[in-house]
């Protein structure tokens, strides 16, 4: 028996729930939400839609009722407000902070053995303060970044080859935002590698591109994106309970890897039943490592403005 729980039931956590619904391997998934009706509606939708695309996974939504999570095997945190114009970077941490404290809180309460995976933003420091607040193994709290940068940088590349993008293969590290580091080095279509297939102006400019493609969408939409992130946290959630065994780009407690420690930072890991199996080390160039040493240095920027709303409360 497999369950899951998404936390948030806005346009994120409700496309997490129903992309795993439609993969149809799952039991039970949970929608909570702090707003009456909306997880329910919206579950109530979903599975009102599994006799038309023939899938059997039951969609369950809850208003605050954490002990309806109780045994998931696996946690997704979508809650979280999106910035709002004059608000702060400081002011978003410390807000989403609160909410992502009081989530895990519950969470590891009623699912003590759960694996937490993080989409609230700002990605990389939530995720650090679901750890600090779950004090549970880093191997079983981590974020959803690089899998929705990766996808993005693959879109781009398969529109600009006229490829599909199934058949595109690639990384990134770093953190979750213009800091990222894409490494076109290990970016391969069909195995051949794509410095071959284009040239070095048009893939820095599709580099460039996917560092701020979630800005893109929110220019165009006016709130942030959802089919796309949703469906990376879903890809991380069936890795795990089918104990896949899948490499993907998560962002991941570093203890000594890469030179760094003490850090949420995006890095390739294998990910299986008992969430990050292993990380994997690359044998990065000078300047791909200076690229990664600049985004952790933003990263811990932002991480220490949590650690000093912490020590001042």
């Amino acid at each position: 028996m497999s369950k899951v729980t998404v936390i948030g039931a806005g346009n994120v956590g409700s496309t997490v729930a129903n992309v795993l619904a439609h993969r149809d391997f799952l039991n039970e998934i949970i929608v909570l939400d702090i707003k009456e009706g909306t997880a329910e509606g919206k579950s109530l939708d979903s599975w009102q839609q599994a006799p038309i695309d023939n899938y059997s996974t039951r969609v369950t939504g809850v208003t605050n009722d954490y002990a309806r999570t109780a045994d998931s095997d696996v946690v997704v945190i979508t809650s979280g407000l999106p910035r709002k114009p004059g608000m702060s970077r400081d002011d978003l941490i410390s807000v989403n902070a609160g909410i992502v404290k009081s989530v895990t809180e519950q969470v590891v309460k009623y699912s003590p053995k759960a694996i937490i995976i993080v989409v609230s933003n700002p990605l990389d420091v939530m995720t650090y303060c679901a750890y600090l607040t779950a004090k549970i193994d880093s191997s079983r709290v981590f974020g959803m970044a690089g899998i929705l940068d990766t996808a993005r940088y693959r879109a781009f590349l398969a529109e600009a080859l006229n490829v599909s993008p199934k058949d595109i293969q690639a990384l990134l590290l770093g953190g979750h935002g213009d800091t990222m580091v894409p490494l076109p080095r290990y970016t391969t279509v069909s195995g051949i590698p794509v410095t071959e297939l284009i040239d070095m102006d048009k893939l820095n400019a599709i580099v460039q591109r996917t560092k701020v493609g979630g800005g893109e969408i929110v220019n165009l939409l006016g709130t942030s994106a959802w089919y796309a992130p949703g469906a990376a946290a879903a890809q991380m959630v069936e890795a795990i309970i089918k104990n896949e065994q899948r490499i993907f780009p998560v962002c991941a407690w570093l203890n000594g890897e890469y030179g760094l420690k003490d850090i949420y930072l995006g890095v390739p890991c294998k990910l299986g039943r008992n969430g990050i199996e292993e990380i994997i080390q690359l044998k990065l160039d000078a300047s791909e490592m200076q690229l990664l040493n600049d985004s952790a240095k933003a990263v811990r920027e932002v991480m220490d403005v949590l650690d000093r709303m912490n020590a001042a409360n």
